[in-house]
């Protein structure tokens, strides 16, 4: 947006963070120019002209963030606890399915030609894939598309078998299909549709239906502008807000995200989630259950490890999906807050559990304002596929390399972090759910009071722990104070013991001699 008062320009740019600046720009040639540059660099029409192909870092690169979490390094974990699966290559040049990384996990007992034919039958060739294992009880979380059933009702014998290799005898398992039952039964029509009780016995199918697409965009944008009103008043602020409709998607994501962690955990059942491509609401649902169930994904290494395995080698397309964010005046058909909806609804369960996480809320903001804009190049292309087209780990950065340096990893850490080994169960009442401040009002009023209290929090528990220390260097001193009373207590019995066993030694010598002599007597003897 632009305009001009005399000689004087003003533009207004509103950013993919939903920050709006606004330059004022003498002279109306040089706002021209500016305002001309600032549109060419803003629809770039080849990614490669985008700036992570041109940053160049002005730190220490300590780790190889392209490297730090590789397929096989995940399998090696998996290994340790279980035999029941293996790595597959059958990906290796992406041949199989364009959406998924080269090598993924699936069970032993199914063949590389099976799932040929499995990926056939399941939509854009996503075949049911490892999500999740759970140590607990040896349940697992699968992925994948729907199935390509048809009005006919079509099967795959080696889908139904892949399927039932994850379930334990005499065991059901849960499908959970991220649409309407409705929705669902439509997809037949265009060659889509859903798991046929008939062929598929042991498995109990529930739809949770999660919205997508065009109307979480435009979910964004009412919610953006209802936080930029600048009216001031409650009744139109509340209206806004729940004419967005944006804490209803948090509460549907949540939901059918409890659910699937409550058939692993509780029901000991395993899951296979899909909506109808696998690569939207299928991934907010089982990386949000990941989150609840298993503690080293709310560390920080173990998140990052789940946005990389659970997005970006799973091939969610954050190249259209993360276009254009809020401002844009040009409709993107892809365009959705599919990766920012996922970051709400774990900022909801971190603050309803803040001492069970070991990142903090800036590690979240963080990660949405680098996967909308970044100088590097983590969140570029769509799938895996892309980025290898890209050669993205050779040309450019990785968001890793930066994150974990310890300099910057201080700045994501929660102070009141406490390891967790349990699962933890986040309330989906609506009075538990609240708007994320921290993303969508931190540019509409002052920020100061906020980091002075942050400031006086870290203050307060860098001096409980410096107290916590005092109180266990004077225990430690007490217990050595006890013990060295302990010890000089049984020094003292030890001497006593033995000033009597010498008298008695005495004694005895003294009797043996007089008996030999015979010139003793008893009263000489005794005194």
């Amino acid at each position: 947006m632009m305009w001009f008062v005399g000689s004087l320009g003003t533009i207004i740019i509103k950013c993919k963070d939903l920050r709006i600046i606004q330059l004022d720009i003498p002279g109306m040639e040089e706002c021209l120019n500016i305002a001309s540059s600032i549109e060419a660099l803003s629809t770039l029409d080849s990614v490669t002209l985008m700036y992570p192909f041109f940053y160049r870092p002005m730190f220490e690169i300590i780790e190889d963030g392209w490297r730090s979490f590789l397929p096989d390094q995940e399998f090696e974990l998996l290994s340790s606890v279980t035999d029941e699966w293996r790595l597959s290559c059958i990906n290796k040049e992406f041949s199989v399915c364009p959406s998924y990384p080269p090598v993924v996990i699936v069970p032993k007992s199914v063949d590389d030609e099976a799932l040929r034919k499995v990926a056939m039958f399941r939509h854009g060739s996503r075949f049911p894939v490892l999500s999740y294992y759970h140590k607990k009880n040896g349940m697992v979380m699968m992925r994948s598309s729907q199935p390509l059933t048809g009005t006919n009702g079509r099967r795959c014998k080696e889908d139904e078998k892949l399927i039932n290799a994850t379930l334990r005898p005499g065991k059901r398992g849960y499908i959970i299909d991220t649409r309407s039952l409705n929705v669902a039964q439509q997809a037949r029509a265009k060659g889509g549709g859903f798991e046929q009780e008939a062929h598929y016995p042991q498995w109990r199918r529930i739809h949770k239906c999660i919205e997508r697409f065009n109307i979480l965009q435009e979910s964004l944008i009412k919610l953006v502008e209802a936080c930029n009103d600048q009216s001031h008043n409650m009744d139109r602020w509340l209206s806004k807000l729940e004419a967005s409709n944006w804490l209803t998607h948090i509460k549907e994501i949540l939901t059918a995200a409890c659910l699937a962690a409550q058939c692993i955990d509780r029901e000991g059942a395993s899951v296979l989630v899909h909506g109808t491509e696998g690569t939207d609401s299928t991934l907010q649902v089982t990386s949000l259950a990941q989150i609840i169930l298993d503690p080293s994904c709310r560390t920080i290494r173990g998140f990052e490890s789940l946005v990389v395995r659970e997005w970006l080698q799973a091939g969610h397309p954050f190249q259209q999906r993360c276009a254009q964010s809020a401002y844009s005046n040009s409709k993107q058909k892809w365009e959705a807050p599919v990766f920012l909806l996922f970051l709400d609804c774990v900022w909801q369960i971190l603050r309803q559990f803040p001492c069970s996480f070991e990142f903090n809320e800036q590690f979240l903001i963080m990660l949405f304002e680098h996967a909308y804009a970044s100088q590097f190049g983590t969140f570029l292309g769509n799938n895996e596929n892309e980025r290898s087209k890209l050669k993205l780990s050779q040309k450019t950065m990785s968001l890793w390399s930066w994150v974990n340096r310890s300099e910057e990893l201080s700045k994501f850490q929660n102070p009141l972090f406490e390891a967790n080994s349990l699962v933890i169960w986040p309330s989906v009442a609506p009075q538990s759910l609240q708007l994320w401040e921290g993303v969508f009002l931190r540019w509409n009023r002052p920020s100061k009071f906020l980091d002075e209290a942050h400031e006086e929090m870290i203050n307060i528990i860098k001096y409980n722990k410096e107290l916590q220390a005092k109180v266990n260097a004077l225990r430690r001193q007490l217990a050595e104070m006890e013990t060295d009373d302990r010890m000089q207590e049984n020094l003292r019995h030890t001497q006593l013991g033995i000033v009597s066993s010498l008298g008695s030694f005495c004694v005895s010598k003294l009797r043996m001699v007089s008996a030999e002599a015979g010139t003793l007597t008893s009263t000489q003897l005794y005194g």
